[in-house]
């Protein structure tokens, strides 16, 4: 069978598995760790694969035609990942991939509304059933191994918010709030006004009555509302997990707004996936089934544009493989609540979700994804010239996920 030669050629480094559902078995590569089992449930997987693998594996996975074994899927696409290295296009192929990649991306107003709502206003019950407690749906910090996610999520926001240097009087702009998470944390710590935007419906409906529990209405605003509509100054800009939405033909329009958004001594913190690798394209499954309009930007692609606009970094941080710990955890607290899902939903949406998370998690960690954060100003001087504002105990109250005193002390002598 012509697999079996390919699968040969390619499974060179770790073990792969066949099991066939008549009983038959085959393996491939080394025979040492990582082990992974493929169970195949029906033969025309291979064919279908073979004609896309970037879309078809996890078409495939959502038809039923296979199932990972012992290791679950996670160990299944580490084998495959790092056996089939990422092969970076050139020549004809790598134009027409770039000429194609604007019109994928075309997230003009009316289009960014109509995909934010094919993933985010899914029932809510998804995403409280799998996400931490205070709903955050983006990379956590995990500033020390062993917290949980629900304290990784709140460094997080603790981090950004040291960041920002927020003060007591200020307006606050968060561009993407999700379920009001940053906003509600900020308005807690500080006596801010913050304005929170998203294009879900859902999102702002739930986020408003968090902010309603937390009494907190008279301080924080969720609109349904872009980013391109939004009129006055504000003294801080926040961007969690939304830039990775705005498509690369906007942009120089996007870091135009957040300029204009600015007061002269405002700052800005842009927390968003990219890639360590040269600009791409979005995985086609990906595209259709999770996030369409999506894109992950190369830090290259990212810098040029706000080269351009003229608003200045004041500094750049890359978490790395937090953002695999995030998905891991996700991936655990939605097979907890898989038998839930496949009622209301389906068993092949319970195979897209589960895939998206895995080969999420699988990208951060064998193909090149990492999270920045970059924190912008107008003015060079508007924030501290070192990082230590971040650490040290002095001014702002230093949370427990910090274990920063060692660092004090080493500072001091």
């Amino acid at each position: 069978m012509w697999i079996e030669k390919k699968l040969a050629e390619k499974i060179r480094t770790g073990t792969l598995e066949l099991h066939f559902d008549d009983g038959k078995r085959r393996i491939y590569g080394d025979g040492r760790e990582p082990r992974a089992t493929m169970q195949v449930h029906r033969r025309r997987v291979f064919r279908r694969i073979a004609m896309d693998p970037e879309f078809m594996l996890g078409q495939t996975y959502m038809d039923g035609d296979w199932s990972p074994g012992e290791g679950g899927l996670i160990r299944l696409l580490e084998v495959l990942l790092i056996n089939n290295p990422p092969r970076y296009r050139s020549g004809l192929k790598k134009w027409l991939s770039l000429a194609w990649r604007p019109i994928q991306q075309w997230n003009r107003a009316h289009s960014a509304r109509r995909n934010a709502s094919s993933h985010y206003d899914l029932d809510d019950w998804l995403f409280q059933g799998f996400l931490d407690e205070d709903l955050n749906y983006s990379c956590a910090y995990f500033a020390t191994p062993d917290m949980t996610l629900e304290q990784a999520q709140q460094a997080k926001l603790n981090h950004i918010r040291r960041k920002l240097l927020v003060r007591d009087g200020e307006r606050v702009l968060d561009i993407g709030c999700g379920w009001g998470s940053m906003a509600i944390n900020l308005a807690r710590n500080h006596d801010v006004e913050v304005v929170g935007l998203t294009l879900s419906e859902e999102q702002q409906e739930l986020a408003r009555e968090r902010v309603r529990q937390a009494g907190l209405e008279n301080r924080v605003d969720i609109r349904l509302q872009d980013y391109r509509d939004v009129t006055g100054r504000f003294n801080r800009v926040v961007s969690i997990g939304m830039f990775e939405h705005v498509g690369t033909p906007f942009y120089d329009q996007y870091f135009d707004r957040v300029y204009d958004l600015l007061t002269d001594d405002g700052v800005a913190l842009i927390h968003t996936i990219g890639r360590f690798t040269t600009p791409g394209v979005t995985n086609p499954w990906i595209r259709r089934y999770i996030f369409p309009g999506g894109y992950i930007p190369a830090t290259s692609e990212v810098m040029a544009a706000i080269e351009r606009v003229g608003i200045r970094v004041t500094d750049i941080e890359v978490l790395r493989l937090h953002y695999a710990k995030t998905l891991s955890s996700w991936q655990q607290r939605f097979q907890a609540m898989r038998e839930r899902v496949a009622a209301n939903k389906s068993e092949s949406f319970c195979r897209m979700w589960e895939f998206y998370l895995a080969v999420s998690e699988a990208a951060f960690r064998w193909r090149g994804m990492m999270v920045l954060q970059l924190q912008m100003a107008r003015q060079q001087d508007a924030v501290p010239l070192t990082r230590d504002y971040l650490y040290s105990m002095q001014g702002a109250e230093r949370p427990a996920e910090y274990p920063s005193e060692q660092y004090v002390q080493r500072q001091a002598s």
